[in-house]
């Protein structure tokens, strides 16, 4: 757990941030390098990533602090404070999905195209911005006494390290995406692959958390949500294998 990489003088970079950018800039560059050959505009693809990148930071906040909002109404200033992390990765999602398919319609590009090309990069994203949930001692697990476990400092119990967990998943659904995209297959495929593998993976994972609470027989409220998304997944990638267009 290093929270915070240096100092110098009043400017203090702070590790989750660090990783996020990396994530970022990492996911956008090799994107950016491979979407002409995916007959995608490189510059529609720069664009539509800083759209996702706002709009998932603010619906991921939005939902972070909804959740958590008898902490947030004691100390408002938190709200802003980013850099002490608290992303609920299922806000971003949606609102930044809805700004993607707002942009993606005023361009006249395919949304369902796009996006089978977007999600594996954004798995990248999220296996290195884990690492930084790590660094900064957010989204930790419960106690155990596993072989796995870690003691972050000021703890007295070893913990699941559920961010590392979910980096590892993260680093296979790319690999996995990537082998999927280079086969024939129906638009929407690798979109609601994605959402399915993630659906799943945060589900069971979070049972191992031990920063949220059960809201519903025992399951958390990003369990719910998350459930939801394998079922509108499920529904989309059985309706476009149907019934959609065929990518070669």
């Amino acid at each position: 757990m290093h929270p915070v990489i240096f100092r110098i003088g009043p400017l203090t970079i702070y590790s989750y941030g660090v990783m996020l950018s990396l994530a970022f800039l990492t996911a956008v560059s090799l994107m950016a390098a491979r979407s002409k050959k995916a007959g995608l505009n490189p510059d529609i693809i720069l664009d539509l990533s800083v759209c996702l990148l706002i709009s998932g930071i603010i619906g991921g906040r939005l939902l972070h602090v909804g959740l958590n909002l008898g902490y947030y109404t004691a100390y408002p200033r938190e709200i802003i404070m980013l850099h002490h992390g608290g992303l609920a990765y299922q806000g971003g999602v949606v609102l930044a999905g809805l700004c993607g398919f707002w942009y993606l319609k005023k361009k006249k590009i395919s949304f369902l195209k796009t996006a089978d090309f977007v999600v594996p990069y954004v798995a990248l994203g999220q296996f290195l911005g884990r690492i930084g949930c790590f660094l900064n001692g957010c989204c930790y697990g419960r106690e155990t006494d596993c072989a796995l476990g870690v003691l972050f400092p000021g703890r007295e119990a070893y913990v699941h390290p559920t961010q590392l967990y979910y980096s590892a998943s993260w680093l296979a659904v790319f690999v996995v995406l990537n082998i999927l995209s280079s086969r024939k297959r129906f638009r929407g495929k690798i979109f609601a692959l994605y959402f399915l593998f993630y659906g799943f993976i945060r589900f069971f994972i979070d049972f191992l958390r031990g920063d949220l609470p059960g809201v519903l027989f025992g399951l958390t409220a990003t369990q719910l949500i998350n459930l939801s998304f394998v079922l509108l997944a499920g529904v989309l990638y059985l309706y476009q294998a149907t019934y959609g267009k065929k990518e070669i």
